[in-house]
């Protein structure tokens, strides 16, 4: 089963993410940013791809190639600065599963903590004042000091395991 491993990263996490991924799938699997994605992408049995979370979805460079996977097994994965368990984070995954082909579903969706840009978090804090969601508060700032620390060592191994058992899954169908 051929496979390839596509990510979009704005800080290295979700890079981190998707070399843990890869080493979780045969070896010599493929692992390229969405930049460096082969034209032809038919020939690839299974797609995982991987984003950072802008605006509750996928980033723009990762939408362009989620928009036209038709490959027979696509998994998705994404990084976010916020909590993976909440609800915004299961949001940000169905985002980015809604943007495959109609009729297409994932066969495994899988989210991590990851550090903010910096740069992000000043703009955010110079566009919305204090007391705004997105504004500079004691709470905001100890969420971006969780979000520094992943994806972690955990993170990592979550993902693999999670590339692991997608493979399994799939083999299992055969």
């Amino acid at each position: 089963m051929r496979t390839i491993v596509l990510y979009s990263t704005r800080t290295g996490n979700t890079k981190k993410v998707a070399e843990a991924i890869a080493g979780g799938l045969p070896a010599g699997t493929p692992c390229v940013s969405v930049t460096e994605t082969p034209e032809d992408l038919a020939g690839y049995d299974c797609v995982f791809i991987g984003y950072w979370v802008d605006r509750g979805t996928a980033d723009k460079a990762a939408q362009d190639i989620i928009k036209v996977l038709s490959n027979k097994h696509v998994a998705i994965f994404a990084t976010l600065g916020a909590d993976p368990k909440s609800e915004h984070a299961a949001e940000c995954l169905k985002n980015g599963e809604a943007l495959l082909p109609e009729g297409k579903k994932a066969d495994g969706l899988f989210i991590c903590q990851g550090a903010v840009d910096p740069k992000l978090i000043e703009m955010m804090y110079q566009k919305f004042p204090a007391g705004h969601p997105h504004g500079r508060t004691p709470e905001r700032e100890a969420l971006h000091a969780e979000a520094a620390k992943h994806p972690d060592a955990a993170d990592l191994a979550d993902a693999k395991a999670f590339a692991e058992d997608m493979m399994k899954r799939i083999e299992a169908e055969v």
